[in-house]
């Protein structure tokens, strides 16, 4: 196979996979990025149900996300406002706190599909105002490190090495 052939793959090659969570979150998807070869940046494809979201509404304090929205209609929350997409629409998602907290919910009658791309840094944070949590990630692969706590379940600094 050539270089160039590693590096291309149409919508309709990807085989994507089923995720669902509880009865508000659900979407076939698949991650990119791996089978081009991306290294920096993170590439996915989510096809949404109507009535779901693919993930909770959250920021990023380290990674930069861009939708491309390729079919269909939603909702975009951001910070503490909505707007209505549609295909054709490129949504910037900047690193920040609540303000540039985001989320894509599919609130039409058909599915909503988009292309997602993020900055793959290897520490992240990301914050959900909605359930209080806080995430942290770091590393990439298997090893990768995923904690997840509430907000209010903070710890000083120095709690358990004096």
């Amino acid at each position: 196979m050539s270089v160039i052939a590693q590096r291309v793959i149409n919508i309709d090659e990807l085989k994507l996979e089923h995720y669902e969570a509880g009865a508000r979150f659900a979407c076939d998807a698949v991650r990119v990025g791996p089978q081009i070869g991306a290294s920096d940046l993170g590439y996915s494809y989510d096809v949404v149900p109507p009535g779901k979201s693919s993930c909770p509404f959250h920021s990023h304090r380290a990674e930069e996300e861009m939708f491309f929205v390729v079919s269909g209609r939603g909702t975009l929350r951001y910070g503490a406002e909505t707007r209505v997409i549609r295909a054709g629409d490129f949504i910037c998602c900047p690193v920040g706190g609540p303000e540039t907290a985001h989320q894509i919910i599919n609130d039409s009658d058909a599915a909503l599909c988009y292309i997602s791309v993020s900055t793959m840094m290897p520490a992240e944070v990301c914050e959900y105002p909605d359930s209080n949590k806080i995430g942290a990630f770091g590393g990439r692969g298997e090893s990768r490190l995923r904690h997840m706590t509430m907000v209010d379940a903070r710890v000083d600094y120095n709690q358990g090495e004096v």
